[in-house]
């Protein structure tokens, strides 16, 4: 017979149950949903597992570091007063949850460091894995004036891991003031590798990766390749709002061009399974429209490569107040236990 100590139930009166009984009353039409609204991704296994939290173990190895849940901080945001305040409650809570964290551009710290003090967040942090964040644009001009050093400077004054580049022509045709590339990008980083010893992340802005683009990238020594597929902030989309009519009327349906991060998924898990690709990265984050815990579960279960989710909006929604911000990261946290208890992804 098992020990009655060996466990702790309630199985005292439930003095909430007449409250309890009168909010289900109370709520209950509001809490119908139709029997389509049901979520195709997953089988729920309602009798595999019980709730206990305490034993979960969800941490991983990510970019030759120990995060404690598969979150990643996505870049967002400098270069204005209240990005000191937010870099600093984000790093904060990925120091205390074990998560990974990516800058915001980093563009105005290359040759000005006035604005270091914005960036400098590794002290909130620990030894989680912290990334500075350029444009493939700069990186094509340091390279071109020979002036890589820049990136290594910035990299020791950041105390970061390494460096996230982001490729965004798309944006940067739509904006007035967007840069040019004058090399393909994929050019521009296998040179990148030549010139600094810093690991190395590709990262698209808003719109994804198309196949051909994925082979060439998943060829390439890189860290990781972040996934920002389209479905998430759409920065070409921006860019033209901020056009007059006649031009945004005439590229409108170019902010629909891009790939969502499950096309992108199935692209990459068809090239591992094929066994046809020599791939060097082996290591994804998702990111673009990962909404919930749930979309990222969905992609960090079926991906065949070790990969982790990125969100970007909802951890900024919440930046400015570090108690909601850590309320957030609790909910993400949580949501991901009960997924791995509960959820098992579709074939």
């Amino acid at each position: 017979m098992e020990d009655k100590d060996s466990k702790s139930y309630n199985i005292e009166a439930d003095n909430t149950a007449s409250s309890r009984k009168s909010d289900h009353i109370e709520l209950a039409m509001k809490s119908a949903v139709k029997s389509d609204e049901a979520d195709p991704r997953f089988n729920y296994e309602s009798i595999l597992a019980g709730h206990a939290q305490d034993v979960d173990d969800m941490s991983l190895s990510f970019l030759n570091k120990n995060m404690k849940f598969p979150l990643w901080v996505s870049s967002m945001t400098g270069g204005t007063e209240k990005a000191n305040i937010i870099n600093k409650n984000l790093a904060k809570a990925a120091g205390h949850f074990g998560l990974g964290m990516g800058l915001g551009s980093c563009r105005q710290l290359l040759f000005d460091d006035s604005r270091l003090h914005e960036f400098d967040i590794r002290k909130y942090m620990g030894d989680q894995p912290l990334y500075a964040n350029l444009g493939i644009a700069q990186v094509e001009r340091l390279i071109s004036e020979n002036e890589t050093y820049r990136i290594d400077d910035l990299i020791k004054n950041l105390s970061a891991d390494g460096l996230i580049v982001h490729v965004n022509p798309l944006q940067e045709w739509m904006q007035p003031e967007g840069d040019r590339y004058f090399t393909a990008p994929v050019e521009t980083i296998k040179t990148l590798f030549e010139r600094v010893e810093c690991p190395i992340i590709v990262k698209e802005v808003g719109q994804g990766f198309g196949p051909e683009s994925l082979k060439a990238l998943l060829s390439l020594p890189l860290a990781a390749i972040d996934l920002a597929g389209f479905g998430g902030t759409n920065f070409s989309k921006l860019e033209l709002l901020r056009s007059d009519d006649i031009r945004y009327n005439a590229f409108k349906d170019v902010f629909n061009l891009g790939h969502t991060c499950d096309e992108m998924l199935n692209h990459i898990n068809d090239f591992v399974t094929e066994g046809k690709l020599n791939n060097k990265c082996d290591q994804i984050i998702y990111s673009g429209g990962i909404k919930t815990f749930l979309d990222g579960f969905y992609f960090i279960k079926k991906s065949k490569l070790s990969s982790i989710y990125a969100q970007a909006s909802g951890f900024l929604k919440h930046a400015l107040d570090y108690s909601a911000l850590e309320d957030h990261v609790n909910y993400q946290v949580e949501g991901l236990k009960m997924a791995n208890k509960l959820l098992k992804v579709k074939d």
